[in-house]
């Protein structure tokens, strides 16, 4: 029972220092959001390299550049699409001519694998986040930003708290055992009680910012789940040990990198 308790408290310190970081880059906008968002970003894409790099051949600076590019092409608010896509493509060719040397010279190549490790890094993990970080620029949104992450947060809490204390019925156990569904609707309820809090609150109308709340209260869940997915495949609990309690970075963000490009499609596109 002490070490239960004992763990739940360092998730809770450990859970604030995180929160409060990001509250305060979402606050001050601009360069502080940029570059909480992209450490953020590179450390979680740092981590499934990591996994990653245990089995297949990765060409981890190529890596890196092609997502420094990425998170730049949406400073100021402006989304350049063209940049992301020619970033990636020729990010794709320059680890394939490294390939053809390394087989010129060795007889051995990883082309394909590279190519697919080292990109699937940016496009599931650095695009999302570029996309929460181009969220601050739209009209409201401080306001869509807090409500992304207290959502997700809010789902995140339950699912565990609830999960922890009464699930019974696994919700899939060949990938994550631990995670139950009655985890899986106490997440949804949390979720939409936030959503729910905020806009009574705030005095906000609750549309759009209701559909942020359903975003979260599932989304996310199965964002956690596909995480889970890699790790089970892998052989690996966490993707790291940076924050107590709670894993590597993107155990922690695992579950708002599909809510936050869920979240931009709707208020860009649709919206």
């Amino acid at each position: 029972m002490a070490g239960s308790s004992s763990e739940f408290l360092l998730r809770t310190v450990s859970g604030l220092f995180i929160a409060g970081a990001v509250v305060g880059g979402i606050y001050f906008g601009g360069w502080v959001w940029f570059c909480v968002a992209s450490v953020f970003a590179l450390l979680s894409l740092g981590e499934y390299y990591r996994l990653l790099g245990k089995h297949v051949r990765l060409s981890r600076g190529i890596g890196y550049l092609c997502a420094l590019a990425v998170l730049l092409s949406g400073m100021g608010g402006l989304l350049r699409p063209m940049t992301v896509i020619l970033t990636l493509v020729l990010s794709g060719y320059a680890i394939l001519m490294i390939e053809m040397w390394r087989r010129q010279l060795t007889g051995q190549s990883d082309g394909a694998t590279n190519v697919g490790g080292t990109l699937s890094g940016v496009l599931l993990i650095v695009v999302p986040w570029m996309c929460i970080m181009l969220l601050r620029y739209f009209p409201t949104g401080t306001l869509i930003l807090v409500t992304l992450f207290a959502c997700t947060w809010g789902c995140d809490v339950m699912a565990y708290l609830v999960g922890r204390r009464w699930g019974r019925n696994r919700l899939c156990e060949q990938i994550s055992p631990n995670k139950t569904w009655e985890g899986f609707i106490a997440g949804a309820v949390g979720s939409m009680f936030i959503n729910a809090a905020m806009i009574y609150f705030l005095e906000q109308p609750p549309y759009p910012l209701f559909i942020i709340g359903l975003i979260c209260s599932v989304a996310g869940q199965f964002s956690d789940l596909a995480e889970s997915l890699i790790k089970r495949e892998l052989g690996e609990k966490d993707s790291g040990h940076l924050i107590p309690g709670h894993g590597g970075v993107l155990d922690r963000f695992d579950s708002i990198l599909l809510n936050g490009i869920l979240t931009y499609l709707i208020f860009e596109v649709l919206l």
